[in-house]
């Protein structure tokens, strides 16, 4: 009888978080770099020594900053070497599946890249990131959920809260789609 109650007080908690952001009935579309509420549907709210304990115990840490692209005005020919990426140790690298639109192939590829790594265990534990104050990893973890993963984590601060906590960063290399599939830029 508790747990029901704790879940139906949860469940009709208020649109709008107590950071003040509400939370949007679909995915954050534009303004990735913004304020971002502290709750998301479908998910918990984890912090950095959580994040670690999860990790610990096998859950699938999931990065889904975008990846660098070459710039436009860049000459052809020319040598380009972005920085490298760094993120949580041992944590998987899946550039733009935070973004609020997902073309067909590229919302296919994300479902059948999370079936992949939890072994189509809908209750493996997933936890989504980018950097703080970002919606990428909010909408990654909305995402996850409303695709029948039961237990999703959303770490809001993300490689940024990682390392004030005091742990390492590890360079890491992007999963990437299927061959011409692109995310929206």
């Amino acid at each position: 009888m508790r747990r029901w109650l704790l879940a139906a007080l949860l469940f009709a908690a208020p649109a709008v978080a107590e950071t003040g952001v509400p939370v949007p009935d679909g995915y954050r579309i534009e303004d990735y770099h913004a304020p971002v509420p502290d709750r998301v549907p479908g998910g918990a709210v984890i912090h950095a020594a959580e994040v670690r304990k999860l990790h610990g115990e096998g859950a699938i840490v999931i990065d889904v900053l975008p990846a660098p692209r070459q710039p436009p005005t860049m000459k052809p020919g020319m040598p380009w070497l972005p920085a490298p990426h760094l993120d949580i140790p041992g944590s998987i690298w899946l550039p733009d599946f935070g973004r609020g639109a997902l073309n067909k192939v590229m919302a296919n590829w994300f479902h059948e890249k999370l079936r992949e790594l939890t072994h189509d265990d809908p209750d493996r534990a997933l936890v989504f990131y980018c950097q703080a104050q970002c919606w990428m990893s909010w909408n990654a973890a909305k995402r996850a959920a409303a695709l029948g993963f039961r237990h999703v984590f959303w770490f809001p601060e993300g490689v940024d809260g990682w390392r004030e906590a005091g742990f390492a960063l590890a360079p890491a290399t992007p999963e990437t789609p299927p061959d011409g599939e692109e995310a929206p830029q």
